[in-house]
Formats: structure tokens, C-alpha cells, sequence
């Protein structure tokens, strides 16, 4: 009872952070003047191309500039510029509460919805694709790699390992990206540059989704090659912590095995930070990758996320912002029952 009334709270809570994190989007998008000089800028530049268009055919100069400003009145209205932004906005915010996402102004989903939802749907299986396979493969090598240094420290493997995390912990995403499209789509012409499919896409289902896998290869390696020498550092810090315990050294004078010493005395207690990091990242990546999938051109949350805010699409905006918080409380609630099963010394209370 004690623990079911404690995660009750901790869920309210987690309800009163996606409401805070609304709030900020619109002050940040409304307050600043952001969403407005943005879509001000849109319809100056609809309006520029009209001009061009109608000059053509109305040749009459006051005649041209009353259909312009009826123009420029119907694109106001359109992109919500007639009414302020504590109004525009909020009203958005209680609709995307209500799971209501509207329909996005400016961009369309691949069969050209301009439903919020399927262009949101339709991303995810993407970003899931490229993010939470590097994510696996990151974990994997880190988890390995990290309890091998653990048992290793100060040699030589440990501080080249050290030095190869921190090379690779500094290295920007984009940054990588490019050098590895130079390096091995341009020069070694081994993978594409970009894309979902090649052009045109081969027939078949099973061509089509090997094309897939080999356009996906190139963002995968690089999004692992940014994140997997961090991940084995923190690991290996991790275990390294936990096998200075006293526990730990308890459990070797009584003569235990190594490998059985690291599974149960290091490993279980490690579990939780572990586990905190993995489903936290894992919560991150259905979000995509912001740069990488702009430098590969990959359709992914992230590029969506992108796409977005240079187009001051708001609707999305909000309803993206809203999915990814969402998404942390609820990788937040899990971990909280995770603790109860990885860590027999975590027990809540109701005080």
C-alpha cells in the first residue's frame, strides 16, 4: 500500500513536469517574439512570390496592391498572426493536453496529411530504426568493454581506453557525420550519403528493406562512434565504484570466483544507474537525432523537430514537445518501478 501510494505521488508529480514544460514552450515561442517574427517572415516571403505571379496578370498598379493586401489579410489569418500569442498559443496547449494535435500549417506527412499525428507516426518507426540501434549497440560494446576495464585498472588498456572515450565523447555529432560521409560514401564509395532508399528504390520488399538497412548503416556508425566511448567510461566508473565496496571485497577473501563476483556483487548492485542511463537514452532516441538526421537527410523526429522550427510551424512544435516529455515521465515512472526490482535496498514509504 505504501508503494503504491508513493508511486502515486511521483506520478502526479511527473504530471506537473509536463505541464511546467508546456508553459515554457510558450512563453519561450510567444514571449520572445520567436513565433511571431518567424511567421511574419513566412508570409513576407508568400507574399513576394504572389507579387511575382500576379504582377503578370494584373497590370493595373492600385489594383494589384488592394488583391496583395487582401492576400496578405488572408495569410494573417491563416498562419494565426490576427490574434496575439497568449491567445494563439495556450488554446494550442489545451488542445495537445486533450491529445487533440490539430493539423500542422506548413508541413505534410509522405502521402501529404497535414494531420499532426500521421506526420508524427510515421517519423517514429524511423528515428527508432537509427537511434535505438546504436543505442543497443552502444550499450552492448560499453557494457562489455566497461566491466573489462573495471577488473584492469591503471594498465595500459585502461588509460588507451580513457584517452579514446574522451576523443570520442568530444567528437560533435555533425562533425562526424561529414567526415564519414567524405570519407567513406565519397571516397571509398562503400555506403550512401543520405537518404532512406536509393534512387530509384529496388522492387521488392525484401531489396527495399536491405536498401534501407544499407542507408541506415552510415548514421548508426556515426551516432555510435560519438556516444560509445562515454557510455564505456561511465560504465566502467560505474563498476570500478562498486567493486571498492566492502561487500565486494568480502566476497572475494571467501574465495569466489571473478566472473561470479562481478555478476552478483558488482553488476547487481550497478544495475540501477545502469539501468537509469539505458532507459533514459532509450527514451531519447525515439526522439531522433537533431543533427545527424539533418547531415544524412534521414525522416526522423529529429529532422521533423527540425523542420519545424525553421518553418515556425507551431502546431508541431507543441504537440513534438509535448510527446517527447511524455515520453521522459513515463521512462521516469518505469525507472522508479525498476528500482524495487534491481535494488532489494530500495524500499519506499509513505512518509
Amino acid at each position: 500500500m505504501a508503494l503504491a501510494y508513493t508511486l502515486g505521488l511521483r506520478a502526479l508529480s511527473l504530471v506537473g513536469v509536463v505541464l511546467v514544460v508546456l508553459v515554457l514552450v510558450v512563453v519561450t515561442l510567444g514571449a520572445t517574439g520567436f513565433s511571431d517574427r518567424m511567421l511574419t517572415a513566412i508570409v513576407s516571403e508568400e507574399m513576394r512570390g504572389q507579387r511575382q505571379a500576379l504582377a503578370e496578370t494584373i497590370r493595373d498598379p492600385e489594383r494589384l496592391e488592394e488583391t496583395l493586401r487582401e492576400r496578405r489579410i488572408d495569410l494573417e489569418e491563416f498562419y494565426g498572426l490576427d490574434d496575439p500569442w497568449y491567445t494563439r498559443l495556450p488554446a494550442m496547449v489545451g488542445r495537445v493536453l486533450t491529445l487533440d494535435l490539430g493539423s500542422a500549417r506548413n508541413l505534410r506527412s509522405f502521402d501529404g496529411s497535414s494531420r499532426v499525428t500521421d506526420i508524427v507516426l510515421e517519423r517514429v518507426p524511423y528515428s527508432m530504426m537509427l537511434v535505438t540501434t546504436s543505442l543497443v549497440i552502444t550499450a552492448i560494446i560499453g557494457l562489455w568493454l566497461g566491466a573489462k576495464l573495471a577488473t584492469r585498472v591503471g594498465t595500459r588498456s585502461d588509460r588507451l581506453t580513457s584517452y579514446l572515450a574522451a576523443a570520442s565523447n568530444a567528437l560533435p555529432a555533425w562533425w562526424a557525420g561529414i567526415l564519414l560521409i567524405l570519407v567513406l560514401s565519397f571516397q571509398l564509395r562503400i555506403f550512401p550519403s543520405g537518404g532512406l532508399y536509393s534512387s530509384p528504390p529496388p522492387e521488392g520488399e525484401l531489396l527495399r528493406f536491405m536498401d534501407l538497412l544499407w542507408h541506415a548503416a552510415l548514421p548508426v556508425l556515426t551516432l555510435v562512434l560519438v556516444s560509445v566511448g562515454a557510455w564505456t567510461y561511465v560504465v566502467r566508473t560505474m563498476l570500478l565504484n562498486t567493486a571498492q565496496e566492502f561487500h565486494v571485497t568480502a566476497a572475494r577473501a571467501r574465495g569466489l570466483p571473478e566472473g561470479q563476483v562481478m555478476r552478483r556483487h558488482i553488476l547487481r548492485v550497478a544495475a540501477p544507474p545502469i539501468a537509469t542511463n539505458i532507459i533514459l537514452a532509450l527514451t531519447g532516441s525515439i526522439g531522433g537525432a537533431i543533427l545527424t538526421e539533418t547531415v544524412f537527410n534521414w525522416p526522423g523526429m529529429g529532422r521533423l523537430y527540425f523542420d519545424a522550427i525553421t518553418t515556425a510551424d507551431e502546431a508541431v512544435i507543441v504537440a513534438l514537445t509535448f510527446m517527447f516529455t511524455l515520453m521522459y515521465v513515463a521512462a521516469r515512472f518505469v525507472l522508479e518501478i525498476l528500482y524495487v526490482v534491481l535494488d532489494p535496498r530500495v524500499r519506499y514509504t509513505a512518509q
